[in-house]
């Protein structure tokens, strides 16, 4: 019988309580040499909490941590590091004005070091790239990196700091189909060199092609744990959430009047940063229009000027048959334009304010919640409450603070105050990313329902089953310029995942 490798992580009986909610309950985990372990959970699980307490940013009310048999200080993050305990995060920590090999490089400095060897450095830098399969260059900007390129950067941070524990939080979440498979042959070679892996994702496609064993979390317990030999994706899910995960079926409808035209629109980007390009694009009545595309592409400038928050300076604008100039983010509002924004967290909600302060942001000042002057704040109670309700979201009460929300449940508060009163053009950006599959089965069917109904969507993600699996039509966005449609189904994902590289994508014109 083969002998099992070492075991280099331990976490033992960890609890950890916020006042009355107890977000991780006497969780143990163990990771081994060279292995893969996948940590699933539903938003609002523990996941997070569980890592923070490994790096120390949080102490645990209960259990210890140890690495490679050595426990680990409570509280102290230098510790993990040192410890060789490495973490890339879904948003990247980069200093976007220094060059690849600065941040590389940055903190790992003796603290009376003269000064930085750049010679040693990037040899060093160089020679984990050509291990790996990280190919970049020492001496470039961060700003002008693609996204892939950048997240490189992060793994090779955290392998030029010795790591030989590398958590990975949902690395994939920004990168295109070939940039994944990249990334996943990256992870064979590091795991062939010893290195061990937690991979944190709500992708169970990816978890089950690149994991050996799974941890799944639920209500801030260990909910299961499998061998990836010995389980599949609908066990999984229904671990996660505690009952069968079904998505919404989606039926062909016929398309209804037109309700937006962009026709050759460039935008600034004073707001978004990238910018729209010569962009064309028609939105109809009944219909779900996904925008695939890599981070960075204009999807962001896109978003913004029909929720009114960017100028265009070229091109022309059609909504409900009249041309017309842009428009405010109040008008857009008014005029039945609603939007799911691509962060909840800094542009969809203010986190220190109540969950009702929050679901009447867009709407306070109408009549709705509005008596002689005066917030109606009974309404405005009520409304919250029926979201909660209709929306089944976990949550204390509407005078929580909404911060205090895990991401799923926030959202479907965002997702509650745009869907009502019913808008005729959805703006849904990334309204899925980081939700567990029981909350997009929810999110989906939401939207399936808007559609049904007559809504007009424009559905912008990075995750190309999304697209693939909720769009009546599909486009693609590269450097500002949109594709012309395609109906689902139309082009596999391969296809889509070249146009997002730039590769064969024809721009639209105005229909």
């Amino acid at each position: 019988m083969t002998p099992q490798p070492p075991t280099v992580l331990r976490l033992t009986g960890i609890t950890k309580r916020f006042g009355p909610v107890t977000a991780n309950d006497a969780i143990s985990l163990e990771l081994r040499q060279g292995e893969v372990v996948a940590l699933l959970g539903e938003n609002g699980a523990g996941k997070t909490t569980l890592m923070n307490i490994l790096f120390g940013h949080y102490v645990a009310d209960e259990g210890t941590v140890e690495a490679f048999g050595r426990p680990l200080q409570p509280g102290d993050p230098r510790a993990a590091l040192d410890a060789g305990i490495g973490m890339v995060h879904q948003h990247f920590t980069l200093a976007e004005n220094l060059t690849v090999l600065e941040n590389i490089a940055l903190g790992t400095q003796k603290l009376f070091a003269p000064r930085l060897d750049r010679s040693a450095a990037r040899r060093r830098i160089l020679s984990l790239a050509s291990d790996f399969g990280l190919a970049v260059d020492p001496n470039a900007i961060v700003a002008a990196l693609t996204v892939g390129e950048r997240q490189r950067v992060e793994i090779l941070k955290a392998l030029y700091r010795h790591a030989r524990i590398l958590i990975l939080d949902e690395p994939t979440a920004v990168l295109t189909p070939a940039e994944a498979d990249a990334l996943f042959a990256t992870l064979k070679l590091l795991v062939a060199q010893g290195l061990s892996v937690i991979f944190i994702s709500h992708k169970l496609h990816e978890v089950m092609a690149v994991s050996d064993r799974v941890v799944v979390l639920r209500g801030g317990r260990l909910a299961g744990e499998k061998a990836i030999s010995e389980t599949n994706r609908s066990e999984l899910a229904t671990l996660m959430v505690a009952q069968d995960v079904h998505l919404p079926p989606i039926v062909d409808v016929a398309f209804g009047a037109r309700l937006l035209l962009l026709d050759q629109v460039s935008t600034a980007g004073r707001v978004s940063g990238a910018r729209l390009d010569r962009a064309s694009l028609a939105l109809k009545a009944g219909d779900i229009t996904g925008l695939a595309g890599v981070s960075g592409n204009g999807q962001a400038a896109l978003a913004a000027l029909l929720a009114g928050t960017e100028r265009m300076t070229a091109g022309t604008v059609e909504l409900f048959g009249e041309k017309r100039g842009a428009w405010g983010a109040r008008e857009a509002l008014q005029l039945g334009i609603a939007r799911i924004p691509e962060d909840r967290h800094a542009v969809g909600t203010i986190g220190d304010m109540s969950v009702t302060e929050n679901v009447i942001l867009e709407s306070y000042r109408g009549r709705r919640f509005c008596r002689r002057g005066f917030l109606d704040w009974p309404a405005a109670r009520a409304f919250a409450e029926g979201i909660i309700r209709d929306y089944e979201v976990k949550c204390p009460s509407p005078d929580a603070r909404i911060r205090l929300l895990s991401g799923g449940n926030m959202q479907k508060l965002i997702l509650g105050r745009a869907l009502d009163p019913e808008p005729r053009v959805i703006v849904a950006n990334q309204p899925t990313r980081g939700l567990d599959v029981g909350a997009v089965a929810y999110v989906h069917a939401q939207l399936i329902k808007a559609r049904d109904r007559g809504a007009a969507i424009l559905l912008i993600s990075e995750d190309l089953e999304e697209i693939v699996a909720l769009s009546d039509r599909i486009c693609v966005i590269s450097k500002g310029r949109i594709s012309e449609p395609s109906r689902r189904g139309a082009k596999t994902i391969p296809q889509l995942g070249e146009m997002m590289a730039g590769h064969g994508l024809e721009a639209a014109h105005a229909s």
